[in-house]
């Protein structure tokens, strides 16, 4: 029986990110379903600071919906959409960035419900909490001084992380772009700019939400390396397969890498499709 692709985005991104993708997805035979974690897509914050002419002031200070969402909050909705994809057949839980601490939450609590767990260039606690990862070696080429160029706000006064993607800062622009696109042109840089929200929530979870042996470590589970992921850098990615592994030495990893920033594999996915599609056809426990 075939597989539902259920796929979980990154910070401040939502299901939007992935149509290409799903579409590419579905020419091979696929079904999918993206997920809009609670606070994002339809559900995002957009004040009328952020719209042509900005208002700078009125964006640092302008509430936003996803003020008090909660790692728990993601995971409980992304459970109750592995909860009706599951009676369909298997489910294959695809999730990028910052979406591997929601989807590594949901392999703790509901093993059951995940066929396949496959990480691309996502976040899968397992000896830090993500937070403190960002402290490690690996993560020491992350330019984070120049992509705060674009923030917006005070994070402890607003609830939330707010990052203005309509500047026109050239530096900020440059930056982001450098951290997520280097490998695209302007124009794609700048549509996919478009299809981020300003705001993403807090919490990133603790120690208790880091992967378990007992349940996660059940799940078979491929992790995607990007090679030219500039904002988590290939040396993160493998330092997560390697704890991950070290967790579960009877489940390792399966690997596969892709030529890609942390981005262009949403603009040019059919690649990645290929990847999910050879994925699709191994048997679960594989």
């Amino acid at each position: 029986m075939q597989p539902t692709f259920v796929l979980v985005h990154g910070a401040f991104a939502n299901s939007f990110s992935f149509a290409p993708l799903q579409a590419e997805l579905g020419l091979l035979g696929h079904r999918s379903v993206a997920v809009d974690l609670p606070g994002h897509g339809f559900g995002a914050t957009f004040p009328r600071a952020y719209q042509a002419p900005q208002d700078p002031a009125g964006l640092a200070t302008a509430p936003g919906t996803i003020k008090g969402v909660t790692l728990a909050d993601n995971v409980a909705h992304l459970t109750g959409v592995l909860e009706r994809a599951k009676e369909h057949g298997p489910v294959v839980l695809v999730a990028h960035s910052r979406g591997g601490i929601t989807a590594t939450a949901a392999a703790n609590a509901r093993p059951d419900l995940i066929d396949r767990l496959v990480y691309v260039a996502a976040w899968c606690p397992v000896d830090l909490d993500v937070g403190d990862y960002y402290a490690e070696p690996e993560m020491a080429t992350v330019d984070t001084a120049s992509l705060a160029l674009a923030a917006a706000g005070n994070p402890a006064e607003l609830g939330l992380l707010r990052v203005n993607f309509r500047t026109a800062d050239p530096d900020a622009l440059a930056a982001l772009k450098a951290a997520f696109l280097a490998d695209g042109t302007d124009a794609e840089f700048l549509a996919f700019l478009n299809t981020f929200q300003p705001d993403e929530n807090l919490d990133v979870g603790t120690s208790a939400d880091r992967a378990r042996a007992a349940t996660w470590g059940r799940v078979p589970r491929t992790f995607v390396r990007l090679t030219g992921d500039a904002g988590m850098p290939l040396a993160m990615q493998d330092r997560l397969i390697r704890e991950s592994d070290a967790l579960t030495p009877d489940n390792p990893s399966d690997v596969r890498t892709l030529e890609s920033s942390h981005l262009r594999w949403l603009i040019h996915p059919a690649p990645a499709a290929r990847v999910l599609a050879d994925l699709a056809a191994l048997p679960a426990d594989s």
